[in-house]
């Protein structure tokens, strides 16, 4: 809790909280403190003393790095929960194609702040917003925009329009796309909005591949990548339709598997495949609750963290489920064993004997927030309570009725808190969330969102169960 008598200042000092620094060589540290100055991690360590400092008392509480949410379509926030339960394939056709067009540039921004918005207020300090909406130059600019306005570090994958699917996802006869990510938009993006690799929201470039694309298509997003210096995000290996054998193998074909790129939901990748991610220097994003529910396959991080690739975990779309960390813990923790344990059942394994390689409550923590940070290409500045780093922290109520009385903090954060225990959030040195609630002031973002999800769902055939919009008060 904020000690009100206290002055806002470039100091903040964080009192007393178990510190879960995902700092290797810094571990786990009870009744500890945190000195922040301007935007970094100035000190940590007990008793410190900051004169002048705002204090922050979280003597009890559970003191965490930011959670990186590595992969979200985030333009979809304005049309939430339209799409509880579709599948995957059900998804690109009413989502991608029937939506997607029906977008303007004000429900972008809408979306953009109003989702930014929603990760802080879970604790989720940097976002990878994989942004294929970009039907027009000034889609782009609203998407940017609408992250600024929020105030979160974010990484803003720059991807295509979506205007039809037979355009941009499966081109002519099912063949591949023959349509191309448009690179002068791509570099207008990074000159005039996104050209300093270190400010609080930078570039990346959201891609198909090859189960999409003609090779020429593929050569050439990969090759703009390479120009602007900046990473590939890219979906592999997810259900029946969308996966092909031999993603990888083409990428390697074509000398196009470039380090630090990120493979999405990953389901299906055969071990030859696994090897080719590990050995190129790539990394996974997967988004458990999803890949669950809508179809893609299982979320193999175990197998990834076998392989020592980097795990990230992602919301994904907001149309289906809910798009906080707390979900994607719960979701990657509980199948994972359950896979484990029924592999142990099937092979017979003795019923006294308990099931063996189970991943544990620590390397979940690690992959929503150190490894996250590794796969959204920003391990150097955030991810980890370090010495130097920016200030991305969240402080999870310790005394509340659903974590107390906390016994492992690591296990109280991934199999007990949830979003209502997020006290306090600190992007980038500024305080965002304070004693539970948002800094910033919603109503106009709300208005916003609402007034775009009105008229959006006015441009397609109402779903069972919608309700009857009505028209929200002009922002």
């Amino acid at each position: 809790m904020l000690e009100k008598e206290q002055t806002v200042t470039d100091r903040i000092l964080i009192r007393g909280g178990t510190v879960l620094t995902q700092d290797d060589e810094l571990g786990e540290l009870p009744n500890t403190d945190i000195l922040i100055e301007d935007d970094r991690i100035a000190a940590v360590g007990k008793d410190l003393s900051a004169d002048g400092a705002q204090v922050i008392d979280a003597a009890g509480d559970v003191v965490i790095p930011g959670f990186i949410d590595t992969h979200r379509h985030t333009w979809e926030t304005s049309i939430r929960t339209c799409a509880p339960d579709f599948a995957l394939i059900t998804y690109f056709a009413d989502i991608l194609d029937k939506f997607a067009p029906a977008y303007r540039a004000e429900d972008v921004h809408a979306a953009n702040q109003w989702g930014a918005l929603e990760c802080a207020n879970g604790g989720i300090t940097t976002l990878v917003d994989w942004s294929h909406i970009m039907n027009t130059p000034d889609h782009a600019d609203a998407a940017v925009h609408g992250l600024q306005d929020a105030g979160i570090r974010s990484v803003f994958a720059f991807g295509f329009p979506n205007t039809s699917l037979q355009d941009w996802w499966f081109g002519p006869d099912y063949g591949g796309s023959v349509e191309r990510i448009n690179g002068e938009e791509a570099r207008r993006v990074r000159s005039q909005y996104l050209s300093d690799d270190h400010g609080l929201i930078t570039m990346a470039l959201a891609t198909r591949g090859t189960n999409f694309c003609k090779p020429d298509v593929v050569r050439f997003e990969w090759e703009l990548a390479k120009e602007l210096g900046i990473n590939i995000t890219v979906h592999v290996a997810m259900d029946r339709f969308g996966y092909t054998k031999g993603q990888l193998t083409a990428l390697r074909d074509m000398d196009l598997l470039y380090p630090n790129t990120t493979y999405i939901h990953s389901s299906h990748l055969t071990d030859d495949e696994w090897a080719l991610v590990r050995d190129s220097g790539g990394n996974v994003s997967l988004s458990p609750q999803i890949e669950l529910q809508m179809g893609h396959g299982w979320a193999p991080a175990q197998k990834a963290s076998s392989l020592g690739i980097p795990v990230g975990l992602s919301s994904d779309v907001a149309t289906t489920s809910s798009t906080d960390q707390f979900t994607q813990m719960h979701a990657i923790f509980a199948s994972e064993r359950a896979r484990r344990h029924e592999a142990s059942w099937n092979e017979g394994l003795d019923g006294n004997v308990a099931t063996p390689d189970l991943i544990t409550v620590r390397q979940v923590l690690r992959w929503a927030t150190i490894e996250g940070a590794m796969v959204a290409g920003i391990a150097d500045r955030t991810g980890s309570i370090t010495l130097g780093k920016k200030a991305d922290i969240v402080i999870i109520d310790g005394g509340a009725v659903n974590v107390a009385p906390i016994i492992d903090p690591v296990a109280a954060v991934v199999c007990a808190a949830d979003i209502s225990n997020v006290q306090t959030v600190i992007v980038d040195g500024r305080i965002v969330k304070a004693d539970g609630k948002l800094v910033a002031s919603l109503d106009g973002p709300r208005r916003s969102v609402e007034a775009s999800r009105d008229y959006l769902v006015s441009k397609v055939d109402p779903q069972p169960g919608w309700l009857v919009a009505t028209p929200a008060t002009p922002a």
